[in-house]
């Protein structure tokens, strides 16, 4: 389970990106975050992630304090041409994390071979990054984080580079292995139905500094279909709740929270109510990535 107590962040200029944030996500929950452009959702992840250590509050995962990068913990990035390293092959980059774990060479190769398999690319092991579309490079680095079997999967925009189709599938993909591993998981989007199709409760934090807006849980069936999910009615209610909330968070930096609830209460509520980089763990930090407000 993830711990967030009154999770407070300020950057040298002076610039407050969180403001006391509370959250808890337990354990194999698929928990979406949204929320104004630039109001520190990428912030929150660092932090998390332990690339940055916070101002004030405290973070925990499994009852262990986050203090540097948590040992069980993963991260896919957006950018899956940073994230993955050229020179070595689909199969060694998959691998790579598991040194970490002590495992042997033959294991690693083993369980590269399992999770590329289970995101759907078999017979990729032995190509290069480069020679893969931009969709089947965020499976490489998706299956890089199943191999490593984290505690918690973050999730930084991970289908912002792609296409519409191919965003529908990789969108299905993590339904699929939150499914399938019973992987905790935290997905931060700025597409407000990705937020609903993938999601068991969807966070909205308003404009920075941040702090959670509105907790909603998604009532919708467990397995989903791109057409079908997104025709239902409570999909569409679910869907204008959350963008509604979206746009009165960006209003009011700091605003009070909106009514918490357990499932969205509709349009008429109120809306005021990478193992590392090197090897410290490359799925927890892109090689060359600098931290995002």
């Amino acid at each position: 389970m993830l711990q967030i107590t009154g999770l407070t962040h300020s950057y040298a200029d002076g610039h407050l990106a969180l403001d006391g944030l509370d959250l808890t996500v337990p354990d194999g929950e698929l928990l979406s975050i949204v929320g104004p452009s630039g109001c520190g959702k990428s912030t929150l992840l660092r932090c998390i992630a332990g690339l940055i250590a916070p101002s004030g509050g405290t973070l925990s995962l499994d009852g262990a304090p986050i203090n540097g990068v948590p040992d069980d913990l993963a991260v896919v990035f957006q950018d899956y041409s940073r994230s993955l390293f050229p020179w070595l092959t689909v199969r060694d980059n998959v691998a790579l994390p598991l040194r970490r774990r002590g495992m042997a060479r033959a294991e690693r190769r083993a369980a590269a071979e399992r999770a590329l398999e289970s995101v759907g690319l078999p017979d990729a092991g032995r190509k290069y990054p480069w020679q893969l579309s931009g969709g089947m490079q965020q499976r490489v680095s998706i299956a890089r984080a199943l191999a490593y079997r984290p505690s918690l999967m973050l999730m930084d925009e991970p289908f912002g580079s792609v296409d519409a189709q191919t965003r529908e599938d990789l969108e299905d993909l993590v339904l699929q292995v939150h499914r399938n591993e019973k992987m905790t998981i935290l997905l931060v989007t700025h597409d407000i139905d990705e937020s609903v199709y993938v999601g068991d409760r969807v966070v909205v934090l308003n404009r920075a500094p941040a702090r959670v807006h509105a907790d909603l849980r998604v009532e919708l069936p467990s397995t989903r279909d791109q057409i079908e999910t997104r025709g239902l009615p409570e999909f569409v209610r679910l869907r204008a709740e959350v963008g509604r909330l979206v746009r009165g968070g960006a209003k009011v930096p700091g605003a009070a929270p909106a009514a918490t609830t357990a499932a969205a209460e509709g349009p008429e509520a109120d809306a005021g109510s990478e193992t590392a980089a090197g090897e410290e763990i490359m799925t927890k930090a892109e090689p060359g990535s600098k931290p995002a407000r």
